[in-house]
């Protein structure tokens, strides 16, 4: 399945994509798409139901984040989990991933404008798979990690650099920022991703390519990235794991190029949707 959410006349409403790519009401299912819902017990229960019967939606305002911002728990990221990024950064890769997390108050929809922060001079893009927990999960091995995945989604991992390396202490600064966390546009059942390890993902800056990478390059793997994570926090659902981003950011340009107002980023992961984003000041 495809869930999604969309708002219409103020109201944001939970719907589901069908094999047409028609957006079905699925309000009579679930009040919302968040961490009461998105558990694998309540997405079993909805394969045994007529999606087909729910009503079509002839008009949306726009994507909402595929998760209630409220219901997110955590939203941790995984850094220089690509061996190609971290060279292009001039980074080794690490030992163990790098953990850090991004405040939910920057998640917004896939498609909607992206602040640049006052006293940004160097915010970036990273186009990164995000694996959204269904289960509870605490201390498993890797082999049990796909039981406690409900699904994933796009995940664009802005980060101000500046705020990021040079403000010192943790990177949480630079990746928090309004706005800086859009999700979906919709969470893509584990059902529906043969290899969550064999996905093209890819970022387009004002019609330009700039990252282009698989998710067969990653060091450590999804399986991996959550019975490591069980390991020293809990996860519930709604939880979302950013995974990293593949080469092609903006730091690691020669020369560098950091986001502007007025500029316009597309970007995907095969089988997961596309986001539009254009940048605006704050």
């Amino acid at each position: 399945m495809k869930l999604l959410r969309y708002r219409l006349n103020n109201e944001v409403k939970p719907g589901i994509l069908d094999l047409e790519n028609k957006i079905r009401n699925a309000s009579t299912l679930v009040d919302d798409w968040n961490n009461k819902t998105i558990n694998i017990e309540k997405l079993n229960s909805l394969n045994s139901s007529d999606l087909n019967s729910l009503p079509i939606v002839e008009k949306i305002d726009s994507i909402a984040p595929c998760l209630s911002k409220e219901s997110i728990g955590k939203f941790i990221c995984i850094g220089l989990n690509y061996a190609d990024h971290a060279e292009e950064t001039g980074q080794q890769v690490p030992p163990e991933p790098i953990i850090f997390f991004k405040a939910t108050s920057a998640v917004v929809g896939p498609n909607d404008d992206i602040e640049i922060p006052k006293n940004s001079t160097k915010s970036d893009w990273e186009v990164e798979l995000g694996v959204i927990i269904g289960k509870e999960t605490k201390y498993i091995n890797e082999n049990e990690s796909q039981s406690h995945i409900a699904g994933y989604c796009v995940v664009n991992d802005l980060s101000e650099r500046k705020f990021q390396i040079e403000h010192s202490g943790q990177w949480v600064k630079g990746k928090s920022c309004d706005t800086f966390g859009p999700i979906g546009p919709y969470i893509v059942t584990k059902d529906e991703i043969e290899d969550p390890q064999n996905l093209k993902l890819w970022l387009d800056l004002n019609g330009k390519r700039m990252q282009d990478g698989s998710t067969n390059t990653m060091v450590y793997g999804v399986n991996f990235l959550v019975s490591y994570l069980s390991k020293f926090m809990s996860l519930q659902p709604g939880d979302i794991i950013s995974t990293g981003t593949p080469p092609g950011v903006g730091m690691g340009l020669n020369p560098q190029v950091w986001l502007k107002p007025g500029d316009e980023m597309r970007l995907g992961i095969e089988g997961l949707g596309e986001q539009k984003q254009k940048t605006v000041s704050a």
